[in-house]
């Protein structure tokens, strides 16, 4: 991918990054949201640009809903911006509203998530804690931006008016080793509103990306989780590879617990779960 070419225009997204950077000097020291993706890797990057390593701690969320690969890809990335990281342990799914998978499941995570960094934040003396939500979030269901406004957490990279693209544009010319990560997001997400979430099968829908991943999906994935159904978006430029180890992947999934495999050719749809019926 080191021939990107980018959709964005350079001058207005180093304006928008001359924004961000004027709205981080606001704070002396943060506690900042850390996941590891392309979005909290360049707010962590620009948060310790602005106000110094010394000044901010990067803290990763461990619950249920994260993939364990994801949190220790956060602490070595942490480890090359050379910041002061660490987990917060949470057991999310002891909430049984959140478990029960509402549509207002994110609203109700965010909810609990940010009350807990703010408290350590206050507790460690750091100034804010900052979220690393982007522009585009804006246009989509995200009911936990509602969550991050009702607790005052700020959001400088949508502040600033940046979106992915730009995101991946500014990570790119600054050296941001996540600048091409494919985008993620939390596990629950894979299952349809009023579906339960139980370890279990969160961890099924985990074994089987990493599956897909070891077979070759290096970008976009997800396996959405429909009971018995394992329905797997992926990117178009990846179907050939799907199709030439049909066998393969069919037996190793069903092997997981799933009885049907199926591959959806409307492509990866970031969000897809928001449209589909309970």
């Amino acid at each position: 991918m080191q021939g990107k070419s980018f959709r964005v225009d350079p001058e207005k997204t180093l304006d928008k990054d001359k924004e961000l950077e004027r709205r981080l000097r606001a704070f002396d020291s943060a506690l900042v949201a850390f996941s590891g993706g392309v979005d909290s890797t360049y707010l962590l990057y620009k948060a310790v640009e602005v106000m110094g390593s010394g000044r901010v701690l990067a803290l990763t969320v461990d619950s249920e809903l994260t993939a364990s690969d994801e949190k220790a890809e956060a602490e070595a990335v942490a480890g090359n911006i050379q910041v002061k990281h660490g987990f917060l342990k949470l057991n999310l799914l002891s909430d049984r509203e959140l478990a029960g998978n509402s549509p207002e499941r994110c609203y109700i995570c965010k909810k609990h998530i940010y009350s807990d960094l703010l408290r350590m934040a206050e507790e460690k003396g750091y100034q804010a804690v900052l979220d690393g939500s982007n522009a585009e979030d804006t246009q989509q269901y995200r009911p936990g931006l509602r969550a991050l406004k009702e607790l005052n957490v700020s959001s400088p990279l949508l502040e600033a008016g940046l979106g992915k693209e730009e995101i991946r544009y500014l990570s790119r010319r600054a050296g941001v080793g996540t600048w091409d990560k494919p985008s993620a997001a939390c596990l629950a997400s894979r299952l349809p509103y009023g579906e339960e979430i139980t370890v279990e099968k969160l961890q099924k829908i985990a074994a089987a990306e990493k599956y897909l991943r070891q077979v070759g999906i290096s970008s976009n994935l997800r396996v959405r989780y429909h009971s018995s159904l394992a329905r797997i978006e992926v990117d178009v430029k990846n179907y050939a590879l799907l199709l030439e180890r049909r066998a393969e992947i069919v037996e190793k999934i069903k092997e997981l617990g799933f009885v049907y495999v199926t591959l959806d050719l409307g492509g990866f749809q970031s969000g897809s779960m928001d449209h589909a019926p309970g």
